[in-house]
């Protein structure tokens, strides 16, 4: 698949960085967030409220400009009609051979260090809210702790295929620690040199979003869930039992997210495995567009 180019540009303080981050211009580049640290930030388009997408396990930004076999990306798409930022958290690649533009950090990290990071970013960016939340697999958990944690700056979510603290809940706590192990803690071969590889700790993940729900459920803001439609693709070697119980569980917790909030769109990617915004762009896209609109409108998407 063809990538969309991204310029980079030079190094740039966030003080010299708000001011165009802010206006309507494109921009890529590394933003000073404190502790003499710099995340990759990349914005185009116009209009608010913004977007910003959350990508997934270790998925730098550009996994939305993933040009499909066919149609357009996430990113450009949502430019066209809002402005929308993406940015890379730290130990992130796009394939094997591209890593995180974004300084490294200690690993494991938490969905609650993700969620410190991002609200540093957009305070050195001078990135005003409010903002609709688009997150795929583990950047939905990271979208829906923000939305928690900071409720009157996010006005909507679409969640693509997230990460369900359900998942946890649905298996024993030994099939749980197998698959956190084998799927999501261990790195895969092809990256195992990156010693820097993003890694989460979802059990400490999974109880901060336990606990942000509980002392502050999500508002009843404009809200899409979307699941995939076809089994994950995993990597031969796996236990015999395993991949009929993550779909089992996968299942069970899509529809509990889709219950976060009354009415709640609930949409099937039905040609799509884990990668929806890879495979039916054009289905988050348009459920994106959807929110954005909501919440000009302050109504919930249908």
């Amino acid at each position: 698949m063809a990538l969309t180019a991204i310029a980079v540009s030079a190094l740039l303080t966030s003080a010299q960085a708000a001011e165009p981050i802010a206006a309507s211009g494109d921009f890529a580049g590394l933003i000073e967030i404190g502790g003499s640290r710099k995340l990759y930030l990349e914005c185009e388009g116009t209009g608010s409220p913004a977007v910003v997408l959350e990508a997934g396990l270790r998925n730098r930004a550009d996994i939305w400009s993933v040009k499909p076999d066919a149609g357009e990306a996430v990113y450009p798409q949502v430019a066209a009609f809002t402005r929308v930022c993406a940015y890379d958290r730290p130990g992130t690649t796009l394939g094997i051979d591209q890593f995180s533009r974004s300084d490294s950090v200690p690993m494991p990290r938490t969905a609650a260090d993700a969620v410190a990071d991002l609200h540093a970013l957009r305070g050195a960016a001078a990135m005003p809210p409010p903002y609709v939340l688009a997150g795929h697999s583990t950047g939905g958990l990271i979208a829906r702790l923000f939305a928690s944690t900071f409720p009157k700056e996010v006005v909507g979510l679409v969640l693509v295929d997230a990460i369900p603290e359900g998942v946890q809940a649905a298996m024993t706590p030994k099939q749980w620690k197998i698959y956190d192990r084998l799927l999501l803690t261990d790195p895969p071969k092809e990256l195992a040199g990156y010693k820097e590889l993003e890694t989460i700790d979802f059990d400490v993940s999974f109880n901060q979003m336990r606990a942000a729900s509980k002392a502050t459920p999500l508002d009843p803001i404009p809200f899409i869930v979307i699941s995939k439609g076809k089994p994950f693709a995993l990597p031969p070697g796996l236990p015999d039992w395993l991949p009929a119980t993550l779909e089992q569980a996968w299942t069970k917790g899509q529809d509990e997210l889709a219950q976060l909030i009354p009415n709640t769109p609930h949409r099937i990617a039905t040609k799509s495995s884990h990668y929806v915004e890879i495979e039916e762009p054009q289905l988050v896209t348009d459920a994106i567009r959807q929110v954005v609109e909501a919440a000009r409108a302050e109504k919930p998407p249908r």
